[in-house]
């Protein structure tokens, strides 16, 4: 048994413990959640709520997802951070590399008797009191799946729906390296639940506002090539996101756009949020590692994808980066 498979038996026997004793099993993914963080956080509130348990997730404020994941099955019976229980008998973490990363939750992640961590980022800072990271897992979701196995539960068609849409999510839609045999067997196994593909993969990847195609047009028309270090990208304003109309979360797949170019080894989209700070996303082919540029600044990810948060400017943030390539 190696380490991972050790960590995954003795997390399905700490929950396992929980719930057949009466316990609350607390669930929360990290800050701003992409697709694997919620898909992966609702697949295992999902199986466990079906199979009697009691259980609760959430995370952090603003407590607001893109507009691309609203018809997740279970967002709307997640809970408010504000009411999430503050000392969990056990809590479980989804896609989150490090406790600040969890924004309001950190408290009750720090106060749990137990903290299982289910990650698949190299620079995961391996916090809990459990730690199930698997960096050679195309999607957190694959360890919710593997911890469902070992817990001896049946997956039901909304927990299938959360798993897959993580999973397309973190492979991008089957496109990554880390796209292997294993991935489409999991991806079979849970589009035989009745897994809206074709729906699920239009809201996920392609239905925008037409507001927000106004905005990608400036951001697009912004972006910089720097021919010499293989490397492109644009930014996104307050200001732009004011005069279009268009919440901060509605750009998260400006990037895959913008990693189109020919031209570019790496791809980055800057985000400006309301204090000013910069929201800093990475994209790489693989020649050269972004985590690395991601945690030298206090961030992390993967090799092909990472990111970090700054308080410098724009400009400063994008001319760090270029100094690191």
């Amino acid at each position: 048994m190696n380490e991972v498979d050790a960590s995954l038996a003795r997390a399905a026997a700490v929950v396992g413990q929980v719930s057949a004793s009466g316990g609350t099993i607390a669930l929360a993914c990290h800050v701003n959640p992409d697709g694997d963080a919620l898909g992966s956080m609702l697949g295992l509130f999902h199986v466990l709520r079906a199979a009697g348990h009691d259980v609760v997730g959430s995370y952090s404020k603003p407590f607001t997802v893109a507009p691309h994941y609203r018809e997740l099955p279970g967002l709307d019976l997640l809970t408010h951070p504000a009411e999430y229980p503050a000392e969990p008998e056990v809590m479980v973490t989804f896609d989150c590399g490090s406790l600040g990363r969890l924004g309001d939750l950190e408290t009750a992640a720090k106060a749990a008797r137990v903290l299982i961590v289910l990650d698949h980022h190299v620079s995961n800072t391996r916090y809990g009191t459990i730690n199930v990271i698997d960096p050679s897992a195309a999607a957190s979701g694959v360890l919710v799946r593997r911890l469902v196995h070992e817990l001896g539960l049946p997956l039901t068609t909304e927990a299938a729906v959360a798993l897959y849409a993580a999973l397309v999510c973190d492979t991008g839609r089957f496109q990554y390296e880390t796209t292997t045999p294993k991935v489409f067997e999991l991806a079979c196994e849970l589009t035989s639940f009745d897994v809206p593909v074709s729906r699920l993969s239009r809201q996920l990847f392609e239905e925008h506002r037409f507001a927000y195609l106004k905005l990608l047009g400036e951001a697009l028309a912004n972006a910089e090539l720097d021919v010499e270090r293989r490397f492109v990208w644009t930014a996104v304003t307050q200001d732009m996101l004011t005069r279009h109309g268009v919440t901060l979360e509605e750009v998260e797949g400006l990037i895959d756009i913008l990693r189109r170019s020919t031209e570019a080894e790496v791809t980055c989209v800057l985000k400006e949020e309301a204090d000013g700070s910069v929201r800093v996303s990475l994209r790489s082919l693989g020649d050269v590692d972004v985590q690395r540029i991601a945690a030298d600044n206090g961030g992390g990810g993967h090799r092909f994808a990472a990111g970090f948060e700054s308080t410098l400017g724009i400009p400063a943030v994008a001319a760090k980066i270029r100094s690191a390539l």
